[in-house]
């Protein structure tokens, strides 16, 4: 019986895994309007209720299926191989992780960009913090000088979800370009 309370914690887990692989799946298919408690709970093979006690509201699954991705890409900068992982350079770090950033946002655009309403979560959530400390840390050991903090805040402007989706659907500029430029911006920025 002393085991019952970790099988419930692995059953959650798993569960939440299971939740929110099945919303991302419906963003990437559908978008994220697609995206209902019903419609979480029938790709995942559950109750709407079980959708609901996890994430209490739609507003809150989209917060969780962010949080979701940002650690995804944080365990990949942090942890991951080069060059988006430790091993590589300063600056093709910061070059990679700029276009992992673009590549999460050609994915998950619109869960990010609904987020982004909220100046509290858009500036000051934690994600973005790791985000900052990441960048002004590439910086500093790529020698750069100046207002490294204010540098990294210009640096994560541009891919910024809102903007990013805008260039694409509305400006028709393909992806691609997008990170280009910004990889032309990242270096410039690190130019000794």
């Amino acid at each position: 019986m002393a085991d019952a309370p970790d099988v419930e914690r692995c059953d959650a887990a798993r569960n939440r895994a299971l939740l929110l692989d099945a919303a991302a799946l419906l963003v990437t298919e559908r978008g994220v309007d697609a995206v209902t408690m019903e419609a979480v709970a029938t790709r995942a093979g559950v109750g709407k209720g079980t959708v609901f006690r996890r994430f209490g509201s739609r507003s809150g699954l989209m917060h969780a299926l962010l949080d979701h991705t940002e650690r995804e890409l944080q365990d990949a900068f942090m942890y991951g191989p080069p060059p988006l992982g430790p091993g590589a350079g300063p600056i093709d770090r910061l070059v990679a992780y700029g276009r992992a950033r673009l590549g999460m946002v050609e994915v998950q655009g619109d869960v990010l960009r609904a987020v982004e309403v909220s100046p509290e979560l858009r500036f000051g959530g934690p994600a973005r913090q790791v985000s900052l400390t990441h960048v002004v840390t590439l910086l500093r050991a790529a020698g750069t000088t100046g207002d490294l903090s204010l540098l990294a805040q210009s640096l994560l402007a541009p891919l910024e979800a809102t903007l990013v989706l805008h260039q694409v659907r509305d400006l028709h500029m393909p992806i691609e370009r997008i990170a280009d430029a910004w990889e032309d911006l990242a270096r410039r920025v690190t130019a000794a």
